[in-house]
């Protein structure tokens, strides 16, 4: 007895189209949900070094970056303004966070990104600044640093 195989189906082998076109669908669909905003961190900032430096466990759910350059201009909310010009546009900030009727400018976090030449009494006033405006949460940005940055006494 002669067994004989059948012929094979050419419908049965599967087609890779579909699944190949969908795959770029969703790829393109990640890249347009995915925020490639250079507002938060400027590369004119040369943030200070210090081997304490982490980021935060989680993102912060409502950020507000201010950075601080070493000429001593403010870049806020994708705007380069003069200093003396931050305390209007924190304020205007505040009111359009106070219109929200669920959010309040406690739950928002200020970000500070400050050249590492420019003085601390610069990033105080800046800080006073803010909470004149009522934010009161704050988060000051540095890079990680391989060396000892710690005074040993």
């Amino acid at each position: 007895m002669r067994i004989r195989r059948k012929p094979t189906d050419a419908s049965a082998k599967g087609d890779m189209t579909p699944m190949i076109d969908m795959t770029f669908q969703l790829i393109a669909f990640f890249m347009v949900l995915i925020n490639f905003s250079d507002v938060d961190q400027d590369q004119r900032i040369n943030l200070p070094a210090s081997e304490l430096a982490k980021p935060p466990d989680a993102p912060y759910e409502e950020p507000l970056t201010i950075q601080m350059t070493k000429d001593d201009k403010i870049l806020f909310a994708g705007n380069e303004l003069a200093f003396g010009n931050l305390q209007a546009a924190l304020a205007r900030e505040a009111r359009f966070i106070s219109t929200h009727p669920t959010k309040k400018t406690s739950d928002v976090t200020v970000i500070i990104r400050a050249d590492r030449v420019l003085k601390t009494g610069r990033i105080q006033e800046v800080i006073q600044m803010c909470q004149k405006a009522e934010f009161d949460t704050f988060a000051l940005r540095e890079k990680l640093s391989e060396a000892s940055t710690l005074i040993e006494e």
